[in-house]
């Protein structure tokens, strides 16, 4: 069980960084396991239109900027983002693939949630419905935190075509503070 989360600041070169550190009781296999130690800079937080791309970039693992999410918008609790079109993520049917929409619906709701400067440690639950085949076209995806609580943080994101608006996809995440 995790008895305490340290957080400190310590200085990289011309960046400051926010580690967090799990402490566990000794109680329990629990205690066996640790966490990884967490770092974001903390001049990006909370996410803002200026800091943006910095996060996305020192944040997300290379294959998920492979994506190539572009044209960020944040205002608290919301940010969109362009998910431009790509044949290596293509079906052989032209439709895009589902794990690559739903690989950007998770990006870019992990970002609407840091809008508010916490840091999540990471997705705890993602359900997508996809209404229609995502083919032939740019794609607008926007996600919008409901309620932030004390624990958790869920939002809702949404998926469409960027000529048309149609929606593509819808998600329900929830995040773990």
């Amino acid at each position: 069980m995790i008895t305490e989360v340290e957080n400190t600041m310590r200085r990289t070169g011309n960046r400051a960084l926010l580690t967090e550190k799990a402490t566990h009781n000794a109680s329990g296999s629990a205690s066996r396991v640790r966490r990884p130690e967490m770092t974001v800079p903390l001049h990006c937080l909370p996410v803002t239109d200026a800091t943006v791309l910095e996060v996305y970039e020192y944040v997300f693992a290379p294959w998920v900027k492979r994506l190539g999410l572009r044209q960020f918008k944040v205002c608290p609790g919301i940010v969109s983002a362009t998910f431009p079109q790509n044949d290596a993520f293509k079906l052989s049917s032209g439709a895009v693939c589902g794990q690559a929409i739903m690989a950007a619906i998770d990006s870019v709701a992990s970002l609407s949630v840091s809008t508010t400067g916490r840091i999540t440690k990471g997705t705890a639950y993602q359900h997508t419905h996809f209404l229609r085949p995502a083919v032939n076209d740019d794609y607008f995806v926007r996600a919008e935190v409901l309620r932030f609580g004390k624990a958790s943080a869920f939002t809702e994101a949404r998926v469409s075509f960027a000529s048309t608006g149609k929606l593509v996809a819808h998600g329900s995440l929830e995040f773990a503070f």
